[in-house]
Parts: C-alpha cells; structure tokens; sequence
C-alpha cells in the first residue's frame, strides 16, 4: 500500500480563488517534497485538453520526482474510457478511477454493464484498472452489483466512505459491503456542523482523527497495505474566509493527514 495525495488536497491551491493557482507540476513538486511517491490527478480539467508534449513533459516531472500517477475521472461512455486508457499509457498510470454517472449520461445497470465489458479487454491488456467510486448517486449496492456481473480483475472499487453519508447510507455498512471489491481508496474525515442560526446541517470534511470516519473499522476490513491497496488523501475543506488563510489551512491538513497515516503504518 502507497499512501499518496490527489489534486483534491490541492482543491483551493489550484483554483482561480488562488493568487497564483498551484500547477499541476507544482503539486507534483510538493508532493515530493512530502516524501510521498503516489499522485491521483483527478477530476482535473486541464488534463484532457493537454497536448502529447505536454502529457510527456508531465510523466518526465513524475518520474524524475519518484511519484507514480494515477487518473480519475467521471463517466462510463466507452469512447470517454478509452480517451483516459490513452492518458494512463502516456502517463504510466496504472489505474483510472470513474463514476457510474455524470450530470448528462445516467446509464442503468444493463448499460453500465455492457459499457464496461466493451472497453474492459483494452484496459487489461495495457495493465490499467477502473475503479468505481463510492458516492451518493448511485447506491453502494448496485456498484458491487456491477463490478461482481462484470467480474473482471480489473474493475473494482474506489472506496471513499465520506460520500455516501449524503444519501443515507452507513460509512461503515459501506466499507464492509465493498471491501473484497476495493482497488483503491480515497481518505478525507468528516463532521457534520450545524448551520447559521442552528437551523439544518452541513457534512464538511475534518482532519483525519478529528471527524466520524472510523478509520480503523476501514484497516480491518479492507486491509489495504496487505493488499496492495493506495490509499490518496483528499480534503473537504471549506472556504475560509480569505484565500490565503484557506490554502494555509489546506497546507496544514496535508502535513497533518500524512502524519496520522504514517503513524498507523508505524
């Protein structure tokens, strides 16, 4: 298991609200400088819209700085798949994390099916595998419904328990239901605070140890430096009132997220 991190804990620092947004060679940069090998580039739009050279100058950053890459993005279109087998290669990537749905394309569990056993064969034959996340759209059972009907050693489940809470479901109920399924998993805590006026709730994320996730729960049942599992950081942070004072926060529940990891692998 490689404990790693994703543009996701980079979220504030890459964004317009950013003085100077981080790019996405600077967050290769500084994962490095953490010590960390693993970078999931996920749900980050420029990629899609970079040349060959660029994509080759990136794999170059990656692999003089010691990190190995990961992709993610949303959707099963299989020309959309094939797009990111295509990135994975030129990258070095060995997984692509997606989502059943996207905003448009909402497909039943038929079509999700025969979506995936038409681009699978490509993605095992380049060693790549797609990771379907946990999330509230879609409900946890029809996703290992879905990976079991496919049954092909390269799709599983990216689990991130966090997001599930959102449409009612059990994070560990979660965790117990996808575990022989995980190929990898997102790590963000979690805590609901109440709304201005104490009227209603808001799930935002927390630091790891701080929120609900029951992290050890999660290592029991999943067992992800056993199995070879990566497991990337991401944050729920929110807005902080002034750029500076959010990206310093974000920069805080790095430093913090990895220690916390690092000392449960100790």
């Amino acid at each position: 298991m490689t404990i790693g991190l994703s543009t996701y804990a980079y979220f504030w620092q890459w964004s317009e609200h950013a003085p100077e947004p981080l790019s996405l060679t600077g967050m290769l940069a500084d994962t490095a400088r953490h010590g960390v090998s693993l970078f999931q580039i996920c749900d980050y739009p420029p990629l899609e819209s970079m040349s060959g050279e660029q994509l080759r100058a990136v794999r170059a950053t990656a692999d003089r700085l010691g990190v190995e890459l990961e992709l993610g993005t949303r959707g099963l279109q299989p020309e959309h798949l094939r797009r990111f087998l295509q990135l994975a290669e030129l990258l070095g990537a060995r997984l692509v994390r997606s989502m059943m749905h996207t905003a448009d394309d909402k497909p039943d569990l038929d079509e999700a099916e025969r979506r995936l056993r038409e681009v699978l064969p490509e993605y095992a034959a380049a060693g790549v595998t797609i990771a379907l996340e946990t999330y509230e759209q879609v409900p946890t059972g029809t996703l290992v419904e879905l990976v079991e009907r496919v049954g092909d050693p390269h799709l599983g489940i990216c689990l991130d328990p966090a997001n599930v809470v959102a449409a009612l479901e059990h994070p560990a109920s979660v965790v117990e239901s996808t575990a022989a399924h995980v190929r990898n998993v997102h790590v963000k805590d979690f805590e609901f605070v109440r709304s201005p006026g104490w009227v209603g709730f808001s799930l935002i994320g927390a630091p790891l140890g701080d929120g609900l996730l029951d992290r050890e729960h999660l290592l029991r049942q999943v067992r992800p430096q056993d199995r070879g599992i990566n497991e990337v950081i991401e944050h729920w942070l929110p807005w902080q009132g002034d750029a500076h004072t959010t990206c310093a926060v974000e920069r805080e529940w790095t430093a913090h997220n990895l220690e916390h990891l690092r000392r449960q692998r100790a």
